[in-house]
């Protein structure tokens, strides 16, 4: 796929798109921008989220829209805006100028949609209002499992979106750079807050300042070993660590997603800095091992032979690295896949289930150190993903009978009890694929310990 230049216009960009689908398909597309959920009353509604695969080719956040596409044509659907839209939400573009700015041909009341959806391929919206409009309007039912020319379109976006054009990476590196800010502000916070939510606090407002939002409900844990922890009342003592994964969303909908871990008193313990460098060491390697053409599952593989190695080297697992992986020890401390796509979705394209993360012919393993890899292709220019190796002590795992017999000659369980003062250690950031190697768009948080140790400095509580 050529490159966009990132300065080009908004309908420049989205034309271009809307060219490239056309060249993978010959059948007519409606996509629907999706509404607005209620929280619990009417008129009390969660914040609108466009469909992802309606903003890629429209360019522009609308609500209760649709748009035709067919041989790179594309046809807006809406309504205009109710005398009481306005009296509460202030005046907004009418549907004429709005198409202008998103370049289609013609614009319909939203009504007149099912004129022109005959044969129409389609993705499904998440909200149940348009869900059930995509049932009416194309007269069938609309499931997530894709068949016919729904799934001949999601292959289609799929491998559209698969790689960033020079638009989407202006915006993905401001995504990025505002997440780096979100979590120097977190760090900064920790030297005098009370409790987990005040890191966060510190963190979204950043966010806020810069007219974004969250791209998923931030994780600023010292309980590092629930995964996607999303509770923010735990106290924070001087010998916790602090597990933040946090990353923006920008206006035009593209995402980050960082993940730093770093300790509550400005030091790590000997323990916590052990384990730490392990996970460190398993992220650096795979970022430098990051190629075009390379498969992500090897560079998954490869995070996890480094962190079986470490753990020997501690004397937390006992037995060669390798056949370690091999039967899965690893994941006893490491159980999910080492990152996934980042774009539009900070899981890119997960709407789209397995089709979009894994290869035509692959499926999920049923291992217990594979089934959560969320990507199993080969890596391609332009391609953007995180890598995050992590280290956990997840009760549910470690105290599971079955595995403790299972793995009891290869786990010093003795020994890992030196490291009770480490519950989860994740570092995470996002890379972009290369002709040459790797960009990692969130380089600028640094990652060594001495370094993340200088951006908090020691609390005396």
């Amino acid at each position: 796929m050529q490159a966009l230049d990132g300065t080009m216009t908004l309908i420049e960009t989205v034309r271009s798109r809307r060219q490239r689908l056309a060249e993978l398909i010959d059948f007519p597309v409606v996509l629907w921008s999706g509404s607005t959920s209620s929280r619990n009353f009417p008129a009390n509604t969660f914040p609108f989220r466009a469909s992802s695969h309606f903003l890629y080719f429209a360019g522009l956040p609308l609500e209760n829209a649709a748009i035709q596409l067919e041989h790179g044509k594309i046809t807006l659907f809406m309504d205009q805006p109710s005398p009481a839209s306005a009296l509460w939400h202030g005046e907004s573009a009418t549907p004429e100028a709005i198409a202008e700015m998103m370049g289609a041909d013609v614009v319909y009341p939203l009504s007149e949609l099912q004129t022109f959806a005959a044969g129409c391929a389609t993705i499904p919206v998440q909200d149940a209002r348009t869900s059930q409009q995509q049932t009416q309007v194309l007269n069938r039912v609309i499931t997530n499992e894709l068949q016919g020319r729904d799934r001949e379109l999601a292959e289609a976006i799929i491998t559209l979106r698969l790689t960033h054009d020079g638009a989407a990476l202006v915006e993905l590196r401001k995504a990025a750079a505002i997440s780096v800010q979100a979590h120097k502000a977190g760090m900064a916070a920790t030297r005098t807050a009370k409790t987990e939510a005040d890191v966060r606090a510190a963190m979204e407002a950043v966010m806020i300042a810069h007219n974004a939002t969250p791209a998923y409900s931030s994780i600023v844990t010292v309980h590092g070993e629930v995964l996607h922890n999303d509770r923010y009342h735990h106290p924070l003592h001087a010998g916790d660590l602090l597990l933040a994964d946090v990353g923006a969303e920008v206006g035009s909908g593209w995402a980050a997603d960082i993940t730093r871990t770093w300790a509550v008193s400005g030091k790590f313990s000997p323990t916590q800095r052990a384990i730490y460098e392990v996970v460190l060491a398993s992220h650096d390697a795979c970022i430098a091992a990051m190629y075009p053409g390379v498969e992500y599952r090897d560079i998954h593989l490869l995070a996890c032979r480094v962190i079986a190695e470490g753990l020997v080297d501690l004397g937390i697992l006992q037995g060669e690295p390798a056949d370690l992986v091999d039967m899965d020890a690893h994941a006893l401390f490491f159980p999910h896949g080492v990152g996934h796509l980042l774009g539009l979705d900070v899981h890119d394209m997960e709407d789209l289930g397995d089709v979009a993360g894994y290869a035509t012919g692959r499926t999920r393993s049923d291992r217990f150190g594979l089934g959560y890899l969320r990507l199993d292709r080969p890596l391609q220019v332009g391609m953007l993903v995180t890598i995050e190796p992590g280290f956990y002590q997840v009760p549910a795992i470690l105290n599971d009978p079955s595995r403790r017999e299972k793995y009891r000659n290869v786990v010093n369980w003795e020994r890992l009890t030196d490291f009770s003062d480490v519950r989860g250690i994740r570092i995470e950031d996002d890379v972009l694929i290369t002709e040459t190697g790797t960009d990692v768009l969130t380089q600028d948080l640094p990652t060594a310990i001495a370094d993340i140790e200088l951006l908090i400095q020691p609390r005396n509580t």
